[in-house]
């Protein structure tokens, strides 16, 4: 199911470039890393999950390009401009050949079931 999204047509015009532009170099930035490596783990510092993320990687053996993005208590404004262009909520936000498997559990489900490595061994689109 899609997500739900404001439409620019609903926002003020006064307000639609602000809206559009806050922090678009982060999202640039994580969009371009997300195409140019096969796993991209983005996070922040100090969270146990995005540790994780990059712990199951290794241990599977699979390299990883990792963002930090700030702690607990900064860059939060420029993360959520992360959260509001993905949907996705939580940190680490796990990129597979550009697209976004979700976060450690979800990373975690897809080493079990083996559709991490069906993922990365599948030819590049």
């Amino acid at each position: 199911m899609p997500r739900p999204l404001l439409s620019a047509e609903r926002l003020h015009p006064s307000i639609r470039d602000q809206a559009g532009a806050a922090h678009a170099d982060l999202v640039a930035e994580v969009d371009a890393a997300s195409r140019a490596h096969a796993v991209l783990v983005v996070g922040m510092r100090a969270n146990p999950f995005v540790r994780r993320a990059q712990r199951a990687l290794d241990a599977q053996g699979v390299a990883h390009h990792d963002l930090v993005i700030g702690g607990y208590l900064s860059d939060w404004r420029r993360r959520n401009a992360l959260k509001m262009w993905s949907g996705w909520p939580t940190f680490p936000m796990v990129f597979v050949r550009g697209q976004l498997v979700g976060g450690a559990q979800d990373l975690d489900q897809l080493i079990a079931s083996g559709e991490l490595r069906r993922l990365l061994d599948a030819p590049a689109a």
